[in-house]
């Protein structure tokens, strides 16, 4: 581990107290919004969940590592680049999704391509809102300044 990233067990906590909260906000609306039986949205979730969540971790890591190489800092992070990570990350799924979304709510290629790009707009600001908290809550470890 290069100093200042986190660990694979910090990055494993980081992922699931995400998905958890998410699901916990997106499956009841969803249900509301469309009229859908729970376990139908339910189940829709927790598959994009858990694709999110191998995903997460390894967009994360390459994510930290490009940094690393370009020679930025890992922390503090803006709110740019927290936007760029949360935007970058929300068009891989994209890919995955929009056929999930299909198949599962029965909707056409553009119906499903403006949900998922409804669901874009909005999981990018819970990002960087639930990054600047969970950074908060549990800070990164900080590489200390060589003393001479």
């Amino acid at each position: 581990m290069k100093p200042g990233m986190r660990s694979s067990k910090d990055r494993l906590r980081h992922t699931l107290l995400f998905e958890i909260s998410l699901l916990v906000i997106f499956v009841p609306l969803t249900v509301w919004l469309f009229n859908k039986p729970i376990a139908h949205m339910g189940g829709m979730s927790i598959a994009m969940s858990l694709i999110a969540m191998i995903g997460n971790y390894i967009y994360n890591l390459l994510f930290d590592h490009a940094l690393v190489l370009m020679g930025k800092p890992l922390y503090p992070r803006g709110l740019w680049l927290r936007l760029v990570h949360a935007i970058f990350f929300e068009i891989t799924l994209l890919f995955i999704s929009v056929p999930m979304v299909m198949w599962v709510m029965e909707f056409g290629f553009m119906k499903a391509l403006a949900f998922d790009l409804a669901f874009m707009l909005v999981v990018p600001l819970y990002t960087v809102f639930y990054n600047w908290v969970y950074d908060s809550v549990f800070p990164s470890p900080r590489v200390e300044p060589e003393t001479v």
